[in-house]
């Protein structure tokens, strides 16, 4: 059975040329990367160049690039790292009801740890209101965290302005930009970012490897204890295959980012009116919004995303009904609920998010599947509409 894959947001293939710069690491440099002699050297040249990869793309100094083992972690270290550092007992942070559990699930760490949080609701946009996050800052905040584009809409939030905000207040501004790294433009200083996470594996690198930008100047605790790697910052043995793939897939989206960005814009935007004309009763949801290019969140009245999910998988196409972290999880998604959408309307949403390998002809599949997939589910269980 051929096989069609729409679920890019979630992870995404290891693109051959990352993967062919990445072999020699693994055949012939065994050297610890922070060790003095020469087979040590080799893998920290190959570190250091990597570090200015992803420099170059997030524009930034290659100092100020910290390698994780990905945006989980380094969405760990900028939060729990910048308020465990603050100064005169600052302890309240912003951050929006979109986020990823990566940040909500560090927050909420640090509301058992005594800090105030706030956690500033988002409308049917699917885009943060910027007047809602003034009225949520203090002289006592010590960090906003917000999302560059959601990973279950692909709604674009307006982190210059919200940077702005926090900087008059004197809080420092983390942005989660895993699902737009390698699909819209990222120069730290135009957005005013003081951290920024980045992950391999949603931009056509190995898994296990990412990085946090580090506005020289910004003080952060490290959140592990050991050695003295990344400047003090992540201690632990580098992990050179995974950072030269993250490197080297950072250099190919600098180079590929305009020219794939409209052609995987032109893709969606015509799948999304080919749903929506062929089937009645489905929705785009926030479709009027600032998206990233590669990402849509359909619901369809009627049926619920699992039984639609499983179905497509059966016939192929693979797809999800929410965040891959969140699979399996009873609870409709909190984005979907955040946006305003009814418990019901939430489960019956579908996010579609293809890539570099999606073609014309993969989109034509798919929709001569779709109409029949939906019908048969509408008649076989119909849900409230």
């Amino acid at each position: 059975m051929q096989r069609y894959y729409f679920d890019h947001n979630a992870t995404s293939p290891i693109d051959p040329e990352v993967l062919e710069a990445m072999m020699p690491t693994l055949r012939e440099v065994s050297g610890n990367a922070s060790s003095i002699h020469s087979f040590g050297q080799d893998a920290r040249l190959l570190v250091e160049s990597a570090r200015l990869q992803v420099a170059e793309l997030l524009r930034c100094e290659p100092k100020e690039v910290v390698f994780t083992s990905g945006g989980t972690e380094s969405d760990n270290l900028a939060i729990l790292g910048t308020v465990r550092a603050a100064a005169g007992g600052r302890k309240h942070v912003v951050t929006t009801a979109i986020e990823h559990p990566a940040v909500l699930q560090t927050c909420r760490q640090l509301e058992r740890e005594g800090v105030s949080v706030d956690c500033v609701a988002v409308g049917s946009s699917g885009v943060v209101d910027i007047a809602a996050v003034r009225a949520a800052l203090s002289p006592e905040t010590v960090l906003v965290s917000v999302m560059h584009a959601n990973n279950e809409l692909g709604t674009i939030q307006p982190v210059a302005e919200i940077a702005e905000a926090a900087h008059a207040v004197g809080s420092l501004l983390h942005c989660d930009a895993v699902q737009s790294a390698g699909k819209l433009p990222i120069d730290v200083d135009a957005l005013g970012v003081d951290l920024l996470t980045i992950s391999g594996h949603k931009l056509y690198a190995p898994k296990g490897a990412g990085a946090l930008y580090v506005r020289k100047g910004a003080e952060i605790e490290s959140i592990q204890f050991g050695g003295r790697h990344e400047r003090a910052r992540r201690p632990g043995t580098e992990n050179v295959p995974g950072i030269v793939g993250l490197g080297a897939a950072c250099e190919l989206a600098r180079q590929r980012l305009v020219q794939e960005s409209s052609r995987q814009e032109a893709l969606r935007d015509r799948l999304e009116r080919a749903i929506v004309g062929q089937i009645p009763n489905t929705w785009v949801n926030a479709g009027d919004s600032p998206r990233t290019p590669n990402t849509t969140n359909i619901g369809f009245a009627g049926i619920e995303g699992e039984p639609l999910l499983i179905s497509l998988d059966l016939k192929g196409f693979a797809v999800s009904s929410g965040a891959a972290c969140s699979s399996g999880a009873v609870e409709p998604s909190h984005v979907l609920l955040a946006i305003g959408l009814s418990r019901q309307q939430a489960r019956s949403c579908l996010r579609l998010s293809i890539g570099r390998g999606t073609a014309e002809e993969d989109i034509d599949h798919f929709l001569a599947v779709l109409p029949g997939v939906v019908e048969r589910l509408r008649t076989l269980a119909p849900a409230e509409r």
